[in-house]
């Protein structure tokens, strides 16, 4: 089976720092992948460079078959879309939820565009009511289920997934993983999903890469990570972190990039 993504040699740089390094993976159809990491480990660098939104990397990308280029065309925002982490940011504020949603039907000629809104906001939990309201109308749970509306609505096979729910209350979280695993199962989904909550991770993915100063450091499955049975020393302290804030464990702390 021909993988979704297909990532080899990747390498991004911003002036002078190396901010993803020699970088590899391969996501299959239909597959959650996570990365992993601390902040600044270049996960994310990795999803924009994949999306088009950072130009300035070598190495090979290629979606679906298809090798990108540096510039990603048109028709690939039907097959590929990103949710951003803050859903007070990535909405904009003079928008009413019908017009983000309506914007990329149309710059895409689809045609059933008041069907598509309304099909697309029953999937995400929203009824009808929250068509014309603008974003200070909403909670922060119910802008990032717009968000995800506006990924869904060009039917796209893969999302890609940056902290979605890490600006969202505590409480909303789980509901928006929820809304996540449901849409993967019901459509088929590829998902890449960054995230530094090891625990979030083990619910939403399948495999995952654990990512070190731009490195992918050790790519594992789930049960590995569950199980402990990880083999670089830079993943133990992830999962020794994640256990719970321990200070003798924060000052043995080492880091292992090269």
């Amino acid at each position: 089976m021909e993988a979704m993504i297909a990532i080899t040699g990747l390498d991004v740089m911003f002036g002078d720092t190396h901010a993803v390094r020699d970088a590899s993976l391969t996501v299959a159809p239909g597959e959650s992948f996570g990365l992993v990491g601390e902040s600044g480990s270049g996960k994310s660098t990795i999803l924009r460079a994949l999306c088009g939104l950072n130009p300035d990397w070598t190495g090979r990308i290629v979606v679906d078959g298809q090798a990108q280029g540096r510039r990603r065309q048109k028709g690939f925002f039907k097959q590929c879309q990103m949710v951003f982490q803050d859903p007070y940011g990535s909405l904009h504020p003079r928008q009413t939820v019908d017009s983000t949603l309506m914007e990329p039907l149309a710059i895409h000629g689809f045609d059933d565009r008041d069907s598509r809104v309304e099909r697309v906001l029953a999937e995400v939990g929203l009824g009808p009511s929250f068509r014309f309201r603008y974003p200070h109308q909403l909670s922060g749970g119910q802008r990032q289920r717009v968000a995800i509306a506006r990924a869904l609505v060009l039917e796209p096979r893969l999302l890609l997934l940056d902290e979605p729910t890490s600006a969202l209350d505590v409480s909303v979280q789980a509901e928006i993983l929820n809304l996540l695993k449901r849409l993967r199962a019901e459509r088929g989904l590829t998902y890449l999903m960054v995230s530094h909550n090891l625990a979030v991770v083990s619910v939403m993915c399948d495999r995952l890469a654990v990512m070190n100063r731009g490195r992918i450091v050790e790519t594992l499955t789930v049960a590995q990570l569950r199980d402990g049975t990880v083999t670089q020393p830079y993943t133990a302290q992830l999962l020794q972190a994640s256990q719970g804030y321990d200070r003798a464990a924060a000052d043995r702390i080492e880091d292992f990039a090269a």
